[in-house]
């Protein structure tokens, strides 16, 4: 099915020809930039060195670093976290967009994903054969999983290690423009994925053996990017976590038993995890499901209905609409969580009362607007509980609900949504979540990175 490496000129081979010739027009079109490659010794280990392993109910289980951790991409870094709510607004915006109902031979109407900013999680992955080990974010909004390829006719952004070589791999194959992936792509076998910031990676539509664990996946297709630009940070690419047959979790989780994934994001000082397929590792009395919700807005996605939300035990004085006015979307790529906006001035009232002779009201910071003096863990912040469809709940201690913008404040991690509810990753933070595709719910459980 796949293209390969051979010079003879069958009908495929020249149909491929003329989709790398539009691919070269497109690519220099743009200027060229220098590439470089980060080396990180704590992080750049060999693949197999405790990144992944293969859980007790036969899923695969891969390490999953924090944002500001010492293993992901970019390093810890000064960066202002208005910087930060800046990129994470863009991505919040980007849901909003309509996907493309047409395509060029050199742009594909894949989900858009979104923002790739400083606020993503990071996993390992094993590409070629041999294989290689490539840090990666990981996005539950994208579809798509692609990495940077030499020679980068026009740009890639500094990565952590080395690019990946097609000619160095024995298993790498261009995907021909005949092939039923492209028809998935609606276009010729050139991809383009463009993000809510503008960020975007051009390159072709690829296929090579994927390694994870101890198990291989002969012709995993990804994007080969050619030219990487935008807030990728130091990583080598995105793994698509979308309900979309291009996806990782469409093309490794049935392989493994069910389509599913679940994950556990860290805090900076620890890692979590993300596993592929089954999930029976977790006990299920620990679990509360709810049903994944239909939505026009983009049926890749994951939505949920939220249902309740409490401040100390007291839920908000909301009438059940106030919750349902828009869509939900949990997410591993936005930072913080977007509410219906009578939701969310009910939250901050609630939570700026308990805080109310503890805590000195600070200003606003960026687009958060409860602020107050002093440390999140020091304040005596209340409990939040949010309650979906289906009796799941998440009950929320104060490191989820608020977040320290600077050494002195301390804002409500959470904002006003305009046309999309998000369920953030700050709020997401040592929750595991449980993603059952095949039975269209999604499960939370407290403590889930141990």
């Amino acid at each position: 099915m796949f293209g390969n490496k051979s010079s003879s000129k069958g009908p495929v081979a020249v149909e491929m020809d003329l989709c790398l010739l539009f691919l070269a027009f497109s690519l220099l079109l743009s200027t060229g930039s220098s590439l470089s490659n980060v080396s990180n010794g704590l992080c750049s280990s060999k693949l197999m060195e405790g990144h992944h392993h293969l859980n007790s109910s036969g899923g695969l289980h891969l390490t999953l670093h924090h944002p500001q951790g010492p293993c992901s991409s970019p390093p810890p870094s000064p960066l202002p976290f208005s910087t930060v709510l800046l990129h994470d607004a863009a991505r919040a915006r980007s849901f909003l967009r309509p996907r493309r109902s047409a395509a060029s031979a050199a742009s594909s109407p894949l989900t858009p994903g979104a923002s790739l900013g400083v606020g993503n999680y990071v996993a390992r992955i094993g590409l070629g054969s041999p294989a290689t080990s490539y840090s990666m974010v990981v996005d539950t909004g994208s579809s798509l999983t692609w990495l940077q390829c030499s020679p980068c006719v026009v740009s890639c952004h500094p990565q952590l290690g080395p690019v990946f070589d097609p000619a160095a791999s024995a298993t790498y194959r261009r995907v021909p423009c005949s092939a039923s992936q492209c028809s998935a792509l609606r276009s010729a076998c050139i991809y383009q994925a463009t993000y809510g910031d503008s960020s975007f990676s051009l390159g072709l539509l690829s296929a090579d053996t994927l390694s994870l664990a101890r198990r291989t996946f002969p012709g995993f297709v990804y994007g080969c990017g050619q030219d990487n630009e935008g807030l990728f940070g130091r990583s080598a690419g995105l793994i698509g976590l979308a309900r979309n047959n291009l996806s990782m979790l469409y093309q490794v989780a049935p392989k493994l038993g069910s389509l599913s994934f679940s994950y556990c994001l860290p805090t900076p000082k620890s890692t979590g995890f993300l596993s592929l397929g089954p999930y029976a590792d977790v006990a299920a009395s620990r679990v509360s499901y709810t049903p994944m919700a239909p939505s026009d807005l983009d049926p890749t996605l994951y939505f949920v209905r939220l249902a309740r939300v409490a401040v100390a035990g007291t839920p908000l004085d909301l009438a059940p609409e106030e919750y349902a006015a828009l869509p939900t979307i949990l997410d591993t790529g936005t930072v913080i969580t977007r509410l219906p906006r009578g939701a969310y001035a009910a939250l901050s009232k609630a939570v700026a009362a308990a805080l109310k002779g503890r805590a000195r009201p600070a200003p606003a910071y960026a687009i958060l607007d409860t602020c107050f003096r002093g440390r999140a863990g020091a304040l005596g912040v209340p409990e939040v509980e949010l309650a979906f469809e289906g009796g799941a709940t998440m009950r929320l201690p104060a490191e989820n609900v608020m977040v320290d913008v600077d050494s002195r404040t301390t804002c409500l991690a959470f904002a006003p949504a305009s046309r999309v509810a998000i369920i953030g990753n700050r709020l997401q933070q040592t929750f595991r979540l449980v993603f059952d595709v095949a039975r269209s719910r999604i499960g939370f459980a407290a403590a889930g990175c141990g």
